[in-house]
């Protein structure tokens, strides 16, 4: 890992550095905690961890503190030293190469988001039962996600949009995972990193599983009450992760603080700025961009565009800006999934995208100018200018499903999807 790469996950002071509790080691003075002092339980405004049982005790109440070198054992190795992030930096920053095909991709992908999604459901509901998540597993889970991505972004972003409102909370973890690795790839990450922030994407919303039912699936809107419960999910995640042996602390933070905001507007802790770690802020946008493109059981999702056009109105104030952008980068103009109405009227489901020519997937036909069903067969717009009357042929618009009756998990079942780029 570069020392640039390495500069966005902590921030530092001359005098304090910023340490998750997972790096802590005896000699180390704590300086500060991440929340006032009153409320944890600690006698002293600062104190040097002389045993182990010290540092478990601050591990229990904590998820980061800042450690002040000058007035620590001199034997003591302190963590790489980190800054935070500057626009800057990400405006230098450059994806990193895919490996392979969405072709070569797509089969592997299948399976990675099979199992993945089937042992994110399964995690969640050990949660509900109050059993401890297998970190390990989950380790090598978010390991498969991140090569697949690496090979070919569009194919697990195109699994993404298989989505089952009735089985929302594990689908979206899953998804988050998928798009903060691919937000991540898009600034430049690498592999380790990626990793690190998959996880942290697929754990963010654990704490929901100690949310009642009738609150977190409720159609309409949430009473005071129960809006406080459902707020408080953050923090039942946060207690529930601490608890994992050798869950990252930087997973246990994002958990924590997806839903802070770059103004302080946020919840629980009313955190702002850099005080909101890079990885969360990099969850917070797939987290938002998941939830607003997807159906609900009070609403339905919103298209690709409409979901971009919010969250660039909420960029710098609730999400942050210049990752705002990256992400969109990610996703592209059309989006794998996505499904898309021709100039001439035919309708087609986006499959890979083009970077040098981001007007210009390739696609799958579905239905023909009548609106009737047509073999499916694979086209590349990017070496198409004029359809078959030599009108101008191009994607018109992004429609829901519904508009024309399209079902996406149906379709997929039926192989269209690998028989179409197979042919």
């Amino acid at each position: 890992m570069t020392d640039d790469v390495k500069n966005i996950f902590f921030s530092t002071s001359i005098e304090e550095t910023k340490v998750y509790v997972d790096d802590l080691k005896i000699g180390m003075y704590v300086s500060r905690l991440d929340k006032s002092w009153m409320e944890s339980s600690f006698l002293f405004q600062g104190f040097e961890l002389k045993t182990q049982t010290d540092i478990n005790e601050v591990k229990r109440q904590c998820l980061h503190v800042f450690v002040d070198e000058t007035k620590q054992s001199k034997d003591v190795v302190m963590p790489q030293k980190h800054t935070a992030y500057s626009k800057d930096w990400l405006e230098k920053s450059k994806p990193r190469q895919k490996h392979s095909t969405f072709k070569r991709e797509f089969s592997n992908a299948e399976k990675v988001h099979q199992k993945t999604s089937g042992l994110v459901k399964s995690f969640m509901e050990e949660v509900a039962l109050g059993r401890a998540i297998n970190v390990e597993m989950a380790k090598t889970a978010v390991s498969n996600c991140v090569q697949s991505i690496m090979n070919s972004p569009d194919a697990l972003m195109w699994l993404t949009q298989l989505k089952n409102k009735d089985e929302y909370t594990s689908q979206h973890s899953m998804n988050v995972c998928v798009f903060s690795i691919s937000l991540g790839r898009q600034i430049g990450l690498p592999d380790d990193s990626l990793e690190e922030l998959g996880l942290c994407g697929m754990m963010h919303d654990i704490g929901k599983m100690k949310i009642p039912l009738e609150v977190l699936n409720k159609p309409g809107r949430l009473t005071p009450k129960e809006l406080t419960i459902m707020q408080s999910h953050p923090t039942v995640g946060w207690k529930l992760l601490v608890k994992s042996d050798g869950m990252p602390g930087s997973v246990i933070d994002a958990a924590y603080g997806h839903h802070e905001a770059i103004d302080g507007s946020g919840y629980p802790r009313g955190l702002s700025g850099n005080r909101i770690s890079p990885y969360t802020k990099i969850v917070a946008i797939a987290d938002t961009y998941d939830a607003i493109s997807s159906d609900r059981i009070y609403r339905k999702g919103k298209t690709h565009l409409e979901a971009i056009s919010i969250m660039t109105k909420i960029s710098g104030t609730q999400l942050d800006g210049p990752l705002v952008i990256k992400f969109i980068e990610s996703l592209g103009i059309y989006p794998p999934g996505n499904i898309i109405e021709m100039t001439n009227g035919e309708v087609a489901i986006v499959i890979e995208t083009n970077n040098a020519k981001k007007l210009k997937p390739k696609i799958t036909m579905l239905l023909d100018e009548n609106k009737k069903p047509v073999k499916p067969r694979l086209v590349d717009l990017s070496k198409m200018g004029i359809d078959l009357t030599g009108k101008s042929y191009a994607i018109k618009r992004i429609v829901r499903v519904e508009e024309y009756n399209i079902d996406l998990a149906l379709l997929h079942k039926m192989g269209l999807i690998r028989n179409s780029v197979a042919a």
